[in-house]
């Protein structure tokens, strides 16, 4: 089966997004450029982490390779909403970082999630298979690279999406609805 690489090196913009109500929310990564446009959906999970990695990797680029990082920008940068249409591509099931030394940048790789047969081995077979390509070969990818700048404004923006949906219970930290919710601190009773 063929896969395909959408390759936005760069992108004319990329963000992290939602769409729908929170507690509803479906998490996105957007790519846009050269007339394309790419929607891949994820976990809030993967997007909190995605930041916190990026983070980590501009941080050991700098101290390994002498990569001049920008500061921290006071200023909100893009908060502009989703493009439309958002289409679903392919639901990320791993993601990838990278740095590019000789060009000073961020290579993010999203992996659509694939679907994992179980082998069954009958019997003792000593062969070696022949197989020796990695198991996500053959999935749909969204690569992107990203200077230090842009991924610095893709971090800032991606934090602030993860941390807009619903506010923490302040005794157990679930999410709350804004009919409440069963506090397990409470013993089940409504709060």
């Amino acid at each position: 089966m063929t896969h395909q690489v959408h390759a936005f090196e760069p992108p004319e913009r990329f963000v992290a997004g939602t769409v729908g109500p929170p507690g509803e929310r479906t998490f996105f990564l957007q790519a846009r450029g050269g007339g394309r446009l790419v929607s891949v959906a994820l976990e809030k999970v993967q997007v909190s982490l995605l930041a916190e990695k990026l983070e980590e990797l501009l941080t050991e680029a700098q101290r390994r390779f002498g990569v001049d990082l920008p500061e921290l920008a006071p200023v909100i940068g893009d908060n502009e909403p989703l493009d439309t249409p958002v289409d679903e591509e392919f639901r990320v099931g791993t993601l990838g970082l990278a740095f590019d030394v000789d060009t000073a940048t961020v290579v993010i790789e999203a992996i659509a999630t694939g679907e994992v047969e179980p082998e069954v081995e009958l019997g003792d077979d000593d062969e070696d298979d022949d197989e020796d390509e990695e198991p996500d070969e053959d999935l749909d990818r969204l690569r992107v690279r990203l200077t230090p700048q842009a991924t610095r404004q893709f971090i800032e923006r991606a934090r602030r999406v993860v941390n807009a949906g619903r506010p923490p219970c302040p005794l157990c930290g679930q999410p709350l609805d804004p009919a409440g919710h069963l506090c397990p601190r409470h013993n089940g009773y409504h709060r």
